[in-house]
């Protein structure tokens, strides 16, 4: 499998296909947009800065709500999320994508704005890989995304939806979430990562992306 960053929400992920996670198109928050093509494209909500679906070369399929779906190598399933503490009363509902293929199980929260419930976390069931919005203001913040973390136990973490070097967004950077780890437990993978199951750690560790 492979995993690719296009920064801030988006993600490429390829085991036989690519599904790309979360589109912006790059000109709004200040970044590059991304340059994939896809067979899948995943949104968890729609704010400008996740569905960009139109910079996303393709045939591909959109996915935007809850539900189970096979696409060919992966298994897929949208969970119902909240993009704030009030039951979406300000921002809305968002929907988490949780995605299996080659033994790895993945779980992309989108713009998550709240700790996640004990019945939401036992439908969620287990995962490999999380990827959580660290930034806070629009969603969760450092402590909060710790806390899921801890409810969760995945064996990697990757931090995103977090201030970096052009990005715009008045959000806060990575630094305040990774104080929660060990320095040993942190690795700085790049732009992208290509692993099996087997390469998983047997405890939590962080990979930061960068571009």
């Amino acid at each position: 499998m492979e995993v690719r960053w296009h920064g801030h929400a988006c993600f490429e992920i390829k085991s036989g296909i690519t599904v790309i996670i979360d589109p912006h198109d790059g000109r709004s928050i200040g970044i590059k947009a991304p340059k994939a093509k896809a067979d899948v494209v995943l949104v968890t909500h729609h704010h400008f800065d996740h569905d960009a679906t139109r910079v996303i070369k393709g045939n591909f399929q959109v996915i935007d709500s809850p539900g189970e779906y096979q696409v060919q190598e992966f298994r897929i399933k949208g969970i119902t999320a909240y993009h704030d503490k009030e039951l979406g009363a300000r921002r809305g509902k968002i929907t988490m994508f949780k995605l299996e293929a080659e033994g790895i199980r993945l779980l992309h929260v989108g713009d998550l704005g709240h700790v996640l419930s004990k019945e939401t976390v036992e439908e969620i069931g287990d995962i490999d890989i999380l990827f959580t919005p660290v930034g806070g203001v629009y969603t969760v913040n450092a402590t909060e995304a710790y806390e899921n973390v801890r409810l969760l136990m995945p064996k990697i973490v990757v931090p995103m939806h977090y201030k970096f070097d052009g990005l715009t967004l008045g959000i806060v950077p990575v630094d305040d979430f990774l104080r929660y780890f060990k320095e040993e437990d942190v690795t700085y993978v790049g732009n992208s990562i290509e692993f099996s199951r087997e390469d998983l750690p047997k405890n939590t560790r962080v990979w930061v992306f960068t571009l």
